[in-house]
């Protein structure tokens, strides 16, 4: 694998995890979002990532070890497959002095789990720190090799 491969894997991924965390901020932001422009409680938003190499892992290894190049394994890293909408229904609490209560006196909040969101959060910053060290990694390597070459 070349610097160039290993550069566009971790910018990849770096691009996704920051999808990722953009989307975790706006389901936090908007926990409380009652009444949306259609007149709904806000729901969650999940970014859903796949791999951008459809070649299974065991003939990716093999024609890897074959060196064939990488004009045969160009197509690697994560993307952005959707931002899926969560369709399951938000807690549903008595308020009849709220002003977004409905005829019989019950506001629907968000299907918006703080605890959930925090959680991926975490995880999303996590991977994100993880590829930071790969790019940081990837040109430490390249800087020893024009060091040795120099």
């Amino acid at each position: 694998m070349s610097f160039w491969s290993s550069l566009r894997i971790s910018s990849s991924a770096l691009f996704a995890q920051r999808l990722r965390l953009d989307t975790i901020s706006n389901n936090v932001a908007n926990a409380e979002t009652t009444k949306t422009e259609d007149g709904k409680p806000y729901q969650r938003k999940d970014v859903v990532l796949t791999a951008n190499n459809k070649v299974p892992f065991l003939a990716n290894l093999m024609l890897t070890n074959r060196s064939i190049g990488e004009k045969a394994l160009n197509l690697q890293g994560v993307k952005v497959a959707e931002i899926r909408t969560d369709t399951n229904p938000g807690e549903t609490v008595y308020e009849p002095t709220n002003p977004d209560a409905d005829e019989n006196g019950y506001v629907t909040y968000p299907n918006v789990n703080l605890t959930v969101e925090m959680t991926n959060m975490l995880s999303a910053t996590r991977s994100y720190e993880a590829n930071l060290a790969m790019v940081d990694a990837a040109k430490t390597m390249a800087n020893k090799a024009i060091e040795i070459g120099g």
